[in-house]
């Protein structure tokens, strides 16, 4: 299935964008002799006719309004599932199939992992790699309720895919106060650690709604807070904890400023900012961090993408 969607991509690019072999290659993270093949197999196998045999091809036109619309370095999209309940998991074959080629062609010297349930069926679906040189590092604190929100299990989990070095983050994601925060990211150890977060050449993260579907807010949440006093101050969703509005600004809120998580100045100066999510409840969340450049690589579902663009 990986094959076939890698080929559909390519003749799209080729045969309906008009890209040369070389920006083909470029684009989708393989070599340009890689791409001679596979176009050559789109034509004997009929992939590519007068029209596009493939379903495929609709996922392929809306990853390319997607970076039209909101200047996105690259956008993959795949089939919404019937069942909603495979959602995370067709997310994460896809996230998987991007990340596998990225890590092959450009070889990053790191990479910043955050939680969620959608990271975690990515590693499942992660190619076999062997890169000792490259080190997976947590991008935020985290829970220990579950396998989908605790960061030593998430970030274990990729680096051991891939054969990398693991660097923990071991923090909570929220301190008790805006001075507890201070105080913890004010010791030695803790200053090195956020520094580094930030030096990653490419950061993988999730998005969180602001409804009982999101784990940050049945687990996470400290106590008192709830997703309507979140939604009151005008939150669509987070991002590494840290909740945004439908423009993708932090709202003014006590509880961004006690999460153990970047700055987002300091994020984006990471080249390379992936945020996989879908699901109808995500799509304002999706919306805002598109829209506001916080991700300039969206991975999604067709469903989504359509939402996001209308």
């Amino acid at each position: 299935m990986e094959h076939r969607e890698l080929m559909v991509r390519a003749a799209w690019l080729y045969h309906v964008e008009g890209l040369t072999q070389q920006q083909i290659a470029e684009r989708m993270n393989i070599t340009r002799r890689r791409v001679n093949e596979i176009l050559s197999e789109a034509l004997e196998t009929g992939v590519v006719r007068i029209s596009f045999d493939s379903a495929l091809s609709e996922s392929v036109e809306l990853e390319v309004k997607l970076r039209k619309r909101f200047a996105l370095r690259d956008a993959v999209v795949v089939p919404t599932p019937n069942e909603t309940a495979l959602l995370h998991s067709v997310l994460g074959r896809g996230a998987a199939g991007f990340l596998g080629r990225l890590i092959q062609t450009q070889k990053p010297a790191s990479i910043g992992i955050g939680w969620g349930s959608t990271l975690r069926e990515t590693i499942q679906h992660m190619p076999s790699l062997n890169e000792p040189q490259i080190k997976v590092r947590s991008m935020m604190g985290g829970l220990t309720h579950g396998s989908e929100i605790n960061t030593f299990e998430i970030v274990r989990g990729f680096a051991q895919a891939i054969s990398a070095q693991c660097r923990y983050f071991a923090a909570p994601i929220y301190a008790e106060s805006p001075e507890s925060r201070e105080a913890i990211i004010s010791q030695t150890v803790f200053q090195r650690t956020f520094r580094q977060i930030c030096d990653v050449d490419v950061a993988y993260l999730s998005v969180g709604d602001v409804s009982q579907q999101s784990l940050q807010v049945r687990y996470g949440l400290p106590e008192g807070m709830s997703e309507e006093i979140l939604q009151k101050a005008g939150a669509v969703g987070d991002l590494m904890g840290r909740y945004l509005n439908a423009s993708g600004q932090e709202i003014d809120h006590l509880l961004n400023r006690q999460v153990l998580s970047p700055e987002l100045d300091d994020f984006r100066r990471i080249g390379c900012r992936i945020v996989a999510s879908g699901g109808a409840h995500k799509h304002k969340i999706l919306h805002a961090v598109a829209q506001s450049g916080l991700a300039n690589v969206l991975i999604t579902d067709a469903d989504s993408a359509r939402a996001i663009l209308a």
